[in-house]
């Protein structure tokens, strides 16, 4: 989904190429909001960035000194700095010119860091990268603006080493699906519950206009779509992590809906780290 990390709708709205599969292309660009997005973010990361998606991401990859990591969808390079400052090497890939530019204007002394133009669909195309020589990936809150997901995992595949991981950081798809799901209040026995009407079916799910830009698309996926998808390439899931929402009064803005212990008990996140079998 495509709006700011909010209890209903948190996820990293990452910029993505028009995103094909089908007869017409699905438009998910953010190039018209890249302004907008860039200055919500800022250099580091709002606070689901700092307080959630960031540290889940790194918990996951064990980021290892003198590796090279592909962050893919990146954005304007917010994953960036914490990546080298794990000692890696990173190179980000996005689908937006100006929001690359932002992060190389945000990021141009990050030591050990490129910044690149590219259609996450088609990797091999992408000047600057070179089959097999990455370590490690990481799509942070941006896979679920990516279709279709097989071109994405083909890529993948084609850019790391024989020996390699993927780190998916993502909206948790069978709590959080855009327009599918939400909270409710039951009245009978005081308690807040998490509604959904909508998970086995893949569907592609207008989002709300942000920044002033048209609206794109959220591409929704059961958790099986990914594990299979991965292990279609050699890929086996080794561990999982269901992350909790900020307590309300930490959240920002005034998106406050559910009760704490409804966000301290159905996770706003899923993240998933796969290896080559």
């Amino acid at each position: 989904m495509r709006s700011r990390p909010q209890p209903r709708s948190s996820r990293r709205p990452a910029p993505r190429a028009d995103a094909g599969g089908g007869a017409a292309p699905r438009e998910t660009s953010w190039e018209r909001v890249a302004t907008w997005y860039d200055g919500w973010v800022g250099d580091r990361g709002s606070v689901y960035h700092r307080e959630l998606a960031i540290p889940a991401v790194l918990e996951l990859l064990e980021p290892r000194q003198g590796e090279s990591v592909l962050d893919l969808g990146g954005g304007q390079g917010v994953l960036a700095p914490y990546l080298v400052d794990a000692g890696t090497r990173v190179t980000v890939v996005d689908a937006s010119a100006r929001l690359i530019a932002s992060a190389k204007r945000r990021h141009a002394r990050l030591p050990g860091a490129r910044f690149l133009v590219g259609d996450a669909r088609r990797l091999p195309a992408v000047a600057g990268l070179d089959a097999g020589t990455f370590d490690a990936a990481t799509v942070m809150l941006a896979i679920q603006d990516m279709d279709p997901l097989s071109d994405v995992v083909r890529g993948l595949d084609w850019a790391l080493a024989s020996s390699a991981r993927i780190v998916l950081l993502m909206t948790h798809p069978a709590f959080r699906q855009p327009r599918h799901s939400g909270w409710g209040y039951d009245e009978g026995r005081k308690l807040t519950y998490r509604r959904i009407d909508g998970y086995l079916t893949e569907m592609a799910v207008p989002m709300k206009s942000l920044g002033g830009g048209l609206p794109t698309r959220s591409f929704h996926r059961p958790i099986g779509a990914y594990v299979n998808a991965l292990a279609e390439v050699g890929f086996a899931v080794d561990a999982m992590r269901e992350i909790a929402d900020l307590p309300p009064d930490r959240r920002p803005g005034r998106g406050t809906r559910g009760d704490a212990r409804g966000n301290a008990e159905i996770p706003i996140f899923l993240g998933l780290r796969a290896v080559r079998r």
